[in-house]
């Protein structure tokens, strides 16, 4: 599929969830606030499943060294860190009016932070003047390692317990089936657009290393 057909799918996906954010889905007991939940859940996913993209990619590396699998775990490293960076921003405006704290150094929030932390010096390694092949090696590496801690966000609610609602858990969670659809037009509109902004970037990546083999073929 074309990434503009994607972009104008995303686009259109989009808009619909937030008519169905504003239109369909019911407001809880919390009020307005809670809408920021529908936002929040698919930037977490997606940030989740870009950083096991990243994993996947890096072990594929070290195995071929192909430099495709490289510009994929770049791409996908780049966009998990934006989709947690604004999971993190969505989640603590949510807590500040749930909770009336901006951030609770609980197990969930904690680990969530400490993986920012670790893909934001993943990007910083990217970013940092190396050799290309040494760079995408010891990325590579990063990348497997990396990825230690996002099974510890998604199961520190079941494993330790948490303020933080256990992703998991939908019986009992009060939801109504509404908002569940909700949920799920999210989940996918903001799949598209994951899915759109990764390929985009991939070639992005791609014309950037052709031309600089193009460079260094006329220096030589």
């Amino acid at each position: 599929m074309k990434v503009s057909i994607l972009a104008v799918l995303a686009g259109i996906a989009l808009v619909a969830h937030q008519a169905m954010i504003w239109f369909y889905a019911p407001i809880a007991q919390s009020g307005p606030v809670q809408k920021i939940f529908y936002m929040h859940l698919p930037c977490s996913w997606w940030a989740l499943v870009s950083f096991f993209v990243v994993f996947v990619a890096s072990i594929l590396y070290l195995f071929t060294r192909n430099d495709r699998f490289d510009r994929v775990a770049a791409g996908a490293g780049e966009l998990g860190v934006l989709f947690a960076t604004m999971t993190l921003i969505s989640g603590s405006t949510w807590a500040r009016a749930e909770w009336g704290h901006w951030w609770l150094w609980d197990p969930k929030l904690t680990t969530a932070l400490i993986m920012w932390y670790v893909y934001a010096g993943y990007l910083v390694l990217r970013n940092t003047p190396m050799g290309r092949d040494r760079k995408a090696l010891v990325c590579a590496v990063l990348g497997i390692v990396a990825f230690l801690d996002v099974p510890l966000v998604f199961f520190a609610a079941k494993l330790w317990g948490s303020a933080h609602p256990d992703g998991l858990a939908r019986q009992g969670s009060g939801m109504e089936v509404r908002m569940w659809h909700t949920v799920f037009a999210g989940l996918f509109a903001f799949g598209l657009l994951w899915g759109a902004m990764l390929l985009t970037r991939i070639r992005q990546l791609g014309q950037k290393a052709r031309l600089e083999a193009m460079l260094v073929w006329d220096e030589e």
